[in-house]
């Protein structure tokens, strides 16, 4: 509850953003913004899913060959009460794993050749419910809404740099270009800011719906041990870090340099708030 009330509060903030920056340059400014970030937006929302499978060269998982990975998803879907996803294997020794898909019925789970390796058959199931329960929870819907309208705030902050420097704006005398000019160079960071809290605070609610329906939060606390360790060790060696924060641990590090900037939670933060649940 608290990690669902967190991200309505980050979305008002981005939206109350998004309002202060468009009243300083214009309506006008404004609705071009939000028709081309919107198309964008909505052209990654209905093909992200075929676009970051490609991206990681992910191919689906036979169900011949991977038997105990197609049950366990099975298994998991059924608790989650959700249409059993499409279950891709990534081709490399990095262990790791992630979700996509616009809607439960367009879910793909994909999980890395690594991964199942390194973890047991208690740990791997942690993994899967988290995964599962990013699709439960709609976060690539959350996550869309978020970048369209961090997008905007960057498109209309350009604008509004213009505005300012050739004292546009919606004060004829130029009185307000200071204010725009600040605005213009603080308002994306903000928003990138309060866009990568929002990815966090989806981790943490995945984690907690996870180990909710399995009842077991040791097997998901002991996977993301292993697999910061491994991938702090063995990052991802191809594919775009753009899609970082799909996968349950950063595939490229391990870990992030300031947590402002960090598409995932603290690794203890995350192990003491799984520790402490109760079932």
């Amino acid at each position: 509850m608290f990690d669902q009330l967190k991200t309505v509060i980050l979305l008002g903030i981005l939206t109350g953003i998004l309002l202060g920056i468009g009243y300083l340059i214009g309506p006008t400014a404004l609705t071009i913004a939000f028709i081309i970030v919107i198309a964008l937006n909505l052209i990654a929302y209905f093909f992200s899913d075929k676009i970051v499978l490609a991206m990681y060269r992910a191919r689906p998982a036979p169900k011949a060959q991977f038997p105990k990975l197609h049950a366990m998803v099975e298994e998991i879907a059924r608790k989650e009460n959700l249409p059993k996803p499409k279950v891709y294997i990534i081709p490399t020794d990095t262990a790791n794993a992630f979700a996509t898909g616009r809607s439960p019925k367009h879910a793909v789970v994909a999980v890395t050749e690594g991964i199942l390796r390194l973890l047991t058959e208690r740990e791997l199931k942690g993994v899967l419910a988290h995964e599962l329960g990013h699709v439960k929870n709609r976060d690539i819907l959350v996550a869309t809404v978020a970048a369209t309208i961090a997008g905007i705030i960057s498109y209309i902050a350009q604008m509004a740099q213009f505005a300012a420097i050739f004292g546009g704006g919606r004060d004829e005398n130029g009185g307000n270009a200071l204010g725009l000019l600040v605005m213009a160079i603080l308002a994306p960071i903000i928003a990138v800011i309060i866009q990568l809290a929002i990815s966090r605070s989806r981790e943490y609610l995945a984690d907690e719906t996870g180990a909710k329906t399995l009842k077991d939060a040791d097997g998901l606390a002991n996977a993301l041990i292993k697999l910061e360790q491994s991938n702090r060790h063995n990052p991802l060696r191809f594919g775009s870090k753009a899609g970082a924060s799909l996968f349950i641990v950063n595939p490229f590090t391990g870990r992030s340099f300031a947590m402002l900037f960090s598409t995932h939670p603290d690794m203890h933060s995350r192990i003491q708030r799984l520790k402490s649940l109760k079932f």
